[in-house]
């Protein structure tokens, strides 16, 4: 059948309410869906149903007159990435995750990658050395400064706001990405300032 007849057929039959019900299973466990947005076919506007199975994939359904329309989407399976050109992590964590076109890159100190020590005491030369170990992932996992979308800054003392954002700013085109910055009580082995950040792959 058309896509022209089953959306008249949709027109004319009112769908009965126990046709739209959907439900969501954990291990046997069924429980009916909540409504979270709506069909529109042939004008007339349909609710629809999200659920999202035991195996992980978030899906939404409409049944009406015996027509069943369904949308799909399957969570990517996160990929870590890791490269000896920036600083190990220094815990159980990873330098860098890639998950659903996104990048999470932990946040970085200004550690130099050969020796795992602070490039000095320095704010200005730690800041520059945590700008170019994000650089050193960024790269691993194939993407760049231009493709940060948002950092999240802290720093030792807030007085050190202004010098740090001379140094950021050569990294970073217009538009920039946006940003959060904080004072924080203290930081991993004493750092001065750390920066983590998300980038669009």
């Amino acid at each position: 059948m058309a896509w022209s007849g089953i959306a008249r057929s949709l027109v004319t039959s009112p769908p009965a309410p126990a046709a739209m019900e959907i439900r969501r299973s954990f291990g046997g466990v069924s429980s009916v869906g909540l409504p979270f947005a709506s069909v529109n076919v042939g004008g007339r506007s349909i609710p629809s149903f999200a659920s999202t199975s035991a195996a992980g994939r978030s899906f939404a359904s409409v049944s009406t007159g015996g027509l069943s329309v369904s949308a799909s989407a399957v969570v990517d399976k996160k990929e870590a990435v890791q490269t000896e050109k920036a600083p190990a992590a220094l815990g159980p964590y990873s330098q860098a995750i890639k998950a659903n076109n996104l990048l999470f890159v932990s946040g970085v100190l200004g550690l130099v990658p050969e020796t795992g020590k602070f490039i000095s005491d320095n704010v200005e030369e730690q800041t520059e050395q945590v700008m170019k170990n994000m650089g050193e992932i960024l790269k691993a996992s194939g993407a760049s400064y231009s493709s940060v979308v948002k950092t999240t800054i802290m720093l030792a003392d807030l007085k050190d706001f202004k010098k740090v954002n001379e140094i950021y700013a050569k990294y970073f085109s217009s538009p920039a990405p946006a940003r959060s910055t904080y004072e924080v009580a203290a930081l991993p082995l004493d750092a001065r300032i750390e920066i983590e950040c998300i980038a669009a792959l």
